[in-house]
């Protein structure tokens, strides 16, 4: 059995463990591997390292920093087709699925790599009469990522870490546990790059040793992606521990489908959306909500594209729809939607029972869509994170928004429309915090945040954009005054210091 190693302080390490968890391909459903469950002396090792790499790394100028990460950007695009492969492999996303998701951890990068003029301060001279002020931006210290199963290169290669080594922390990063490979190689390239040593360390562990990383001292925040229970406890133990924290969390992201929009566009837009990735992505449109007057013709237009989705394996360059992750998950999957049957839901096109010709032990869920499900229905307000769409017919734009908004997550929200009065009306008062116009998936490039609200988000600042750098750094205001020569004769000063 191949067990993977942990990376720390630029090395590969054996683990001491007793514990590892078994990786699966999910197309087919065999044991790949074990990831070790990391001892809590490997845990804090991982963080001592960071810890000393850190005066040195943070004294490191901008300018050189960025150019390291540029080197990590090459060397992302010099093995896209290695790393596609191992996120093809790890996580069950089609190929292109899986490219972009590595073409995200490029476009993280280019973001931090651009760390000399958006880490860049501010400055006033005679702020007041003789004062001048300068606002610095400085690294904290030692940050740590805790990353999910979904997008094993993008998320801690591309909303964590880069930015936040660009800034001048160092970081340790626990992998999710079940799809590892992918961060692992890519630490790799980070060293390779010229990453010193104790800068970046990749770990697997399980929650236990995740409390040693909320409450250590040296650990100065943590940003996080998963669940919302999950992130809620973890955004109240960090912060009580004095930490700063971003939680991004769970979605139920709607859709508003006005009678106006063109019905074939539009549902190429939303099978898009709520089946790429199988539906484990945050940003997936799980529910349209549908003006009444069009809602028939556009569930039978969406049964008719999604029946000709080809599922199969993810490193099948043909494959239209890949394999959920891993067996647990396509059982919780497969629980949701025999829940939405019993619940009074209409089961328009099952998913269930999918079998794949010569994958028959993969964990492939086929294109679900429910039609008439109400706000009592926990399929159409939970998030189930697999390739399930609700459908929820409603009279007019204002009952519509109205449903949107009473869901307690608000990552993303959708309209569909040739209307830009009601686009206008939608954009100004939709709860969702990243919203699209006609765009099925509306995540913006990472020049602009993350930028979920709700239950979908804690914290102040989000990942990406210049939140990203603000997140990762702490202000320092300067002011600085100098005598003249009648002024060092005087023996009293102002309550004010000179600064009113």
């Amino acid at each position: 059995m191949n067990k993977l190693n942990y990376f720390c302080n630029g090395e590969s390490k054996v683990s001491k463990t007793l514990k590892y968890y078994d990786l699966h391909n999910p197309s087919t459903g065999e044991i790949t591997g074990q990831s070790p469950c990391c001892t809590n002396e490997e845990v804090l090792e991982a963080i001592e390292a960071a810890k000393a790499a850190y005066p040195s790394w943070s004294a490191t100028p901008p300018i050189k920093r960025a150019q390291v990460l540029y080197k990590v950007r090459d060397l992302l695009m010099e093995h896209m087709e290695e790393l596609t492969m191992l996120v093809a492999q790890e996580n069950g996303k089609i190929w292109s699925e899986a490219e972009g998701d590595v073409l995200k951890a490029k476009e993280g990068t280019e973001l931090a790599i651009q760390v000399p003029s958006l880490m860049m301060g501010d400055s006033m001279m005679d702020a007041s009469k003789g004062y001048d002020t300068v606002q610095y931006y400085e690294s904290l210290g030692v940050f740590a990522g805790i990353v999910p199963v979904n997008f094993p290169a993008m998320i801690p290669f591309g909303w964590m870490a880069p930015v936040c080594l660009a800034c001048g922390n160092t970081m340790v990063l626990k992998a999710a546990s079940l799809t590892p490979r992918t961060a692992l190689r890519i630490a790799e390239l980070y060293k390779e790059a010229g990453i010193p040593d104790g800068v970046l360390n990749v770990i697997t562990c399980s929650r236990n040793e995740i409390n040693t990383i909320l409450d250590h001292p040296d650990i100065k925040g943590i940003t996080f992606v998963g669940s919302t229970p999950v992130g809620k406890l973890i955004y109240e133990r960090a912060t009580k521990a004095g930490k700063r924290v971003q939680a991004l969390c769970e979605a139920k992201n709607h859709a508003l489908v006005l009678e106006d929009t063109p019905i074939e566009r539009t549902v190429a837009g939303v099978i898009n959306s709520v089946f790429g990735c199988a539906g484990q992505r945050c940003m997936a449109l799980s529910c349209c909500v549908v003006e009444e007057s069009i809602a028939d013709a556009f569930v039978e237009e969406l049964v008719k594209q999604a029946k000709k989705i080809k599922i199969g394996p993810a490193y099948d360059k043909t494959s239209g729809l890949g394999p959920v992750t891993y067996e647990k998950h396509y059982e919780e999957v497969i629980v949701n939607i025999n829940k939405g049957v019993k619940e009074g839901g209409k089961l328009v096109l099952d998913g269930r029972n999918c079998v794949v010709e010569g994958y028959e032990n993969g964990y492939y869920v086929g294109p679900t869509i429910f039609d008439n499900v109400t706000e009592e229905m926990s399929i159409g307000t939970k998030e189930v994170f697999g390739p399930v769409l609700c459908i929820k017919r409603v009279k007019d734009f204002n009952e519509g928004l109205a449903v949107m908004n009473a869901n307690p997550y608000a990552n993303g929200s959708v309209i569909f429309t040739k209307s830009g009065y009601y686009s206008r009306e939608f954009i100004r008062h939709t709860d969702g915090g990243m919203v699209g116009v006609n765009v099925g998936v509306p995540v913006p490039i990472g020049f602009f945040p993350f930028a979920g609200h709700k239950d979908s988000f804690l914290g102040d600042l989000h990942c990406l954009g210049k939140d990203a750098y603000r997140f990762f750094t702490e202000i320092k205001c300067v002011t600085t005054h100098w005598f003249d020569e009648e002024e060092m004769k005087n023996t009293t000063v102002s309550t004010w210091d000179g600064t009113i």
